[in-house]
């Protein structure tokens, strides 16, 4: 009977939570284009055992995405999360003060569960200015350092002013765009992922 609980336990997926905006929601496309579903298939084709959840939701901020993440570690119980929130406050032109507040709580409830955590960088356009630039960087590179979280490229990098690669609203991947995106970020995972075993080993091995 224990090793057959141990032998399910050992089958138990990996379970990466993807919280972010309508980037991570898939806006525009149908369900089957959307980052988590393609990252899901990129991932089992690469023979992970993993589950992956879309927690996007479509105009988020930081200050909307503090207020549900509680409730979706608890509906979810993800083992890794992928925190990708910040881009509509850029849009809006919110004082990074506020965008750095807000991830600083969600990194310390992140924290207080016990999830690995990789924190998806948000730049902001050359429009907004320089300093407001600069000030965005910061607030995601000095978050990193403190919590000790892997700081992942912002997502739309790769894609970004890409015709081909972007909905004709240009803020948004196309179906396209989300394959681009997919494939650099699931080898980043596998690699996150051997990173925890590896470590686990270690501690087995002390």
């Amino acid at each position: 009977m224990g090793g057959l609980l141990s032998q399910a336990h050992a089958k138990h997926p990996t379970t990466i939570l993807l919280f972010g905006d309508s980037i991570i929601a898939g806006y525009g496309l149908a369900e089957k284009e959307s980052l988590a579903v393609q990252l899901e298939e990129y991932l089992t084709d690469n023979k992970r055992d993993v589950k992956v959840i879309n927690a996007g939701v479509s105009g988020d901020t930081t200050s909307a995405g503090l207020t549900r993440l509680a409730w979706s570690l608890k509906r979810n119980s993800p083992d890794i999360v992928f925190l990708a929130l910040g881009a509509n406050d850029v849009l809006r032109g919110l004082t990074p003060t506020i965008t750095r507040q807000n991830l600083d709580a969600m990194l310390k409830i992140l924290q207080a569960n016990k999830v690995r955590v990789i924190l998806s960088k948000v730049e902001a356009p050359a429009s907004l200015g320089e300093d407001y630039m600069k000030e965005v960087a910061l607030a995601y590179e000095s978050l990193a350092k403190e919590y000790d979280v892997p700081l992942y490229p912002f997502l739309l990098q790769s894609v970004f002013n890409k015709p081909a690669l972007m909905l004709p609203d240009g803020i948004h991947p196309s179906a396209a765009g989300v394959k681009t995106i997919t494939q650099p970020l699931g080898d980043y995972l596998i690699k996150f992922m051997k990173t925890k075993k590896s470590d686990e080993e270690d501690r087995v091995n002390k």
